[in-house]
C-alpha cells in the first residue's frame, strides 16, 4: 500500500470529531493529533480515537493535510496558518461569510501550492454520485430542493441558508451550467426558514427552500426533466425515476374510474458514508497533488449566491453588516459556474 497521509483535526465539536474518527477508519491516512481550543473535547476526542492533543502550530509542523472544523468566524485565520505552513486543508462550509476573503485565501493558497477543498460533504453522498449518470444527456428543466428539520438544541451563529441551504445551492450549481442570471428570496423567523427561486440562463429554474422551524426532517431534492422526474432522498440514499405517466379513464363495476399509469425505476445506489468518501477523496487529491473535486471556487461560488439569498431573505433592518443588499448582482468574476459532480 502507497504510503498513507499524515492529518490532523483543528477543532473538533460536532463536525470536527466525525473528522477525527473518519480519518482513523480509512486506510489511506493517519489521524496525527487534533487541535481544539476546548482541552477538555480535545482530550476525550484524542482519547476516543487513539491520537494526541497538540498545540496548532506543532500540527502544523507535523501533517501533510489537516481538516478545519472551526467556527466559521475562525476559517480564514486557521487556513492562513496552514497555509502559510504548507499545509493542503480541507475546511468545512461555508468556506467563509466574506467573499473577498475567500479570493484572498485561495490566491494565498496557490502561491504556496496548497489544495483547498471546501467541505460540501453532499457532493459525496452515494445518491448525488448516481444522480450525475441519471441525468447525463437529459434536459433539465427544473429543481427542487427542500432541506428541513426541527429546531436545534445548540447555538447555531449561521442563518438557516448558510447553515442548510448551502449544500443544495452547491449541488444546484454543481448540476447546472452557468451563473444564475437572477435569485430572488423570502425568510421569515428570523431567516429560520427561507425559499429562494434561481433562474438560470438555460431557462433553468431551481427552488431551494431550507427551515429550522419543520417538525420532519426532509432532506430531498426533485428534477424535473423532458422526459421523467427525478427525486433524489439523501437520508435514504436513493434514487427514483419516473416516467411514461399516461392519463386513462378505466371501467369497472361502479362506473368509470380516472387513474395514472406510471413506471418507476429504481437505480442501484452503492451504500457509503459521504464524510468518509469525501475524506478518502481529499487524501487522494493530497497524494497525487490533483484538483480537489470540491475546490476552494466551488465554495466561492455557493457562498456567493448564499450571500444574495441571505441578504434578500433579511429584513432590511436587520441586514447583515457589508452585505450588498438585494438591489446588487452577485459578483460570479473569476468563478467556473461550468457545473459537474
Amino acid at each position: 500500500m502507497t504510503e498513507r497521509i499524515s492529518v490532523g483535526v483543528i477543532g473538533v465539536g460536532s463536525m470536527g470529531a466525525h473528522h477525527a474518527r473518519a480519518y482513523t477508519e480509512l486506510p489511506q491516512t493517519t489521524l496525527v493529533g487534533i487541535a481544539d481550543q476546548d482541552t477538555d473535547a480535545a482530550t476525550s476526542v484524542a482519547a476516543e480515537y487513539g491520537t494526541q492533543v497538540l498545540e496548532q502550530s506543532a500540527l502544523l509542523d507535523r501533517v501533510d493535510a489537516v481538516s478545519i472544523a472551526v467556527p466559521t468566524a475562525a476559517h480564514a485565520e486557521v487556513a492562513r496558518l496552514a497555509i502559510d505552513a504548507g499545509v493542503d486543508i480541507l475546511i468545512e462550509k461555508p468556506f467563509v461569510r466574506d467573499p473577498a476573503v475567500g479570493r484572498d485565501l485561495i490566491e494565498r493558497a496557490n502561491e504556496n501550492d496548497v489544495l483547498i477543498q471546501v467541505g460540501h460533504v453532499e457532493r459525496f453522498n452515494p445518491a448525488i454520485q448516481t444522480l450525475s449518470d441519471v441525468l447525463a444527456d437529459r434536459d433539465v428543466i427544473a429543481v427542487d430542493a427542500r432541506r428541513l428539520g426541527p429546531p436545534v438544541d445548540r447555538s447555531i451563529d449561521r442563518s438557516v441558508a448558510y447553515d442548510l441551504m448551502i449544500h443544495d445551492v452547491d449541488i444546484l450549481l454543481a448540476l447546472l451550467e452557468g451563473a444564475p442570471q437572477s435569485i430572488s428570496a423570502v425568510g421569515c423567523h428570523n431567516n429560520r426558514h427561507v425559499t429562494s427561486t434561481l433562474q438560470f440562463d438555460q431557462e433553468i429554474v431551481g427552488t431551494v427552500t431550507a427551515s429550522r422551524l419543520t417538525q420532519q426532517k426532509v432532506r430531498e431534492c426533485w428534477i424535473t426533466a423532458s422526459d421523467c422526474l427525478v427525486v433524489v432522498d439523501y437520508i435514504e440514499q436513493t434514487v427514483q425515476i419516473h416516467r411514461h405517466s399516461v392519463p386513462e379513464y378505466v371501467d369497472t363495476d361502479d362506473g368509470v374510474r380516472y387513474r395514472h399509469e406510471s413506471i418507476t425505476e429504481r437505480p442501484t445506489v452503492e451504500s457509503g458514508e459521504p464524510l468518509k468518501n469525501e475524506l478518502e477523496a481529499f487524501a487522494e487529491a493530497v497524494r497525487e497533488r490533483s484538483d480537489p473535486p470540491v475546490s476552494g471556487v466551488d465554495g466561492l461560488r455557493a457562498v456567493e449566491v448564499v450571500r444574495r439569498i441571505d441578504s434578500l431573505a433579511t429584513d432590511p433592518t436587520s441586514a447583515i453588516p457589508g452585505s450588498s443588499g438585494g438591489g446588487q448582482p452577485i459578483d460570479t468574476s473569476g468563478l467556473d459556474f461550468s457545473g459537474g459532480v
